[in-house]
């Protein structure tokens, strides 16, 4: 059963509240580089584990700006989401790559820079296309990836605001 653009409309409130959360979040990690910047820019790979951070959030804002487009079709918001989650998975993995620079083999760090990006990232590609299938299952997908981004950048924000002090 596809999903209707009446069911899309009832997550509205759900879009509204992680507008407004991710925003705020983004802010907070702004507040959290400026507090370190120093320290950051000096290690090497910590400002693209921060971009990454601030990409994520976005996301989250970016998905919940489409998905309150009203009265758009499910075929409409897969595209738009489709689009949006290449440009943005792609952009991820760039700064993922060059954050890498800083973390030696054998490092947990380094599966936790690979790993939480994805978490963010890959539930939008998948809620996307099956939004465009007309699956029943494509809004979880996508909440599913509002959830990891944010769950992820938080991660990333304890990192660029605690940790790098260690």
């Amino acid at each position: 059963m596809p999903v209707s653009v009446a069911e899309i409309g009832e997550w509205s409130d759900y879009f509204v509240a992680t507008a407004g959360a991710s925003a705020a979040l983004a802010g907070l990690v702004f507040v959290a580089i400026s507090i370190n910047v120093e320290r950051i820019i000096g290690l090497k790979g910590v400002a693209e584990l921060g971009l990454v951070t601030l990409l994520l959030l976005i996301g989250v804002l970016i998905v919940s700006m489409f998905g309150l487009i009203p009265g758009q079709s499910e075929h409409a918001l897969g595209a738009e989401l489709l689009v949006q989650s290449l440009i943005w998975s792609a952009a991820i993995a760039h700064f993922v790559n060059r954050s890498l620079a800083g973390v030696g083999e054998g490092e947990g760090r380094l599966a936790s820079r690979l790993v939480l990006p994805l978490l963010g990232t890959v539930p939008y590609v998948v809620g996307s296309i099956l939004l465009l299938a007309g699956s029943d299952m494509a809004m979880y997908w996508v909440f599913a990836g509002m959830v990891g981004a944010i769950i992820a950048a938080v991660l990333n924000a304890w990192v660029l605001l605690v940790e790098i002090l260690r």
